[in-house]
């Protein structure tokens, strides 16, 4: 039993770990969805960028700058996407507002190609959070015991901000009502910004999280955690916080116990599965709340 308990510490440690990342993307997720019904498909991608910009900022600075740095650059990206790709479109059709998402998407792609000519970086070492650390005989690094205390930290964060503050009580009437809020005098443009803000933010701490596990950098690096993420959303319930958190710990945590029984091939596959099977018993998540549309 102590042997068995040995060997597979590790996975389910990775496991709570990734967990905390997805979910710190996921957030970005549902958080749009919940306000502008828009699922933001460039979101993966403002999170590979953030991983980019930390590679080559830390060539020419110092970690103290070079950290806080990343994070400001990847939130002002997130609220120039909004400006520039989504915020002309408001009263346009969903559709056209779609494929302005994919569109950035692509250019966001497209840009880090030219930029890193396709090459992957090396993220850098960050020091305390790269190190290695024992527990209960099973040796891993330090972000993962981190990864799960500080996106449960932000999340407590983000959920008292919603709940107490003015921004957050906005955030909430936009989202029951977009066309009520707005004729009651909310700013909408000024709340879906800060949206886009706090999704960036927390796509730029999973950033540096999951690049220090996984230190190769490349143009499309962030497809399969951000499409993991989206499917934790929509997993816990698109538009619900504390689903996509729920969700994404869930899917870490199946995810690497596959790669614990040797299944490491179909790790990827059993997340969408257990996708399907959940919506086909609970169309709208674990956590979701069923939207009758008035005719």
């Amino acid at each position: 039993m102590g042997e068995f308990f040995r060997l597979n510490l590790p996975y389910l440690l990775g496991g709570i770990s990734v967990g905390g990342q997805y979910a710190l993307i996921a957030i970005g997720y549902t958080m749009v969805y919940g306000i502008l019904r828009l699922i933001n498909f460039a979101h993966g991608d403002i999170f590979t960028v953030a991983g980019f910009v930390m590679v080559y900022l830390s060539a020419t600075m110092p970690l103290t700058v070079s950290l806080p740095l990343t994070v400001l650059i990847t939130v002002v990206l997130g609220y120039l996407v909004e400006r520039a790709a989504y915020r002309p479109l408001r009263d346009a059709p969903r559709m056209s507002i779609m494929i302005s998402a994919i569109g950035v998407s692509y250019l966001l792609q497209n840009l880090m190609w030219y930029v890193t000519g396709g090459l992957a970086k090396q993220y850098p070492t960050i020091p305390f959070i790269s190190g290695s650390v024992t527990i209960f005989s099973a040796t891993t690094k330090m972000v993962t015991v981190i990864t799960p205390f500080l996106t449960l930290a932000l999340v407590v964060l983000l959920v008292r901000l919603i709940g107490g503050t003015k921004i957050g009580m906005a955030m909430r009437a936009v989202s029951k009502d977009f066309e009520t809020a707005r004729l009651m005098g909310i700013k909408i443009d000024r709340v879906i910004s800060v949206t886009f803000v706090i999704g960036s933010f927390l796509a730029a701490v999973g950033s540096i999280l999951y690049f220090t596990n996984y230190t190769a950098v490349t143009p499309t690096v962030g497809a399969m955690p951000g499409l993991k993420a989206f499917v934790a959303a929509v997993f816990g319930g698109i538009g619900s916080i504390p689903g996509a958190v729920i969700g994404a710990f869930i899917i870490g945590i199946a995810e690497n116990i596959i790669k614990a029984v040797g299944l490491t091939t179909f790790s990827d596959a059993f997340t969408f599965a257990l996708l399907i099977i959940v919506l086909v018993f609970r169309p709208t998540g674990l956590f979701g709340e069923a939207v009758n549309d008035k005719v």
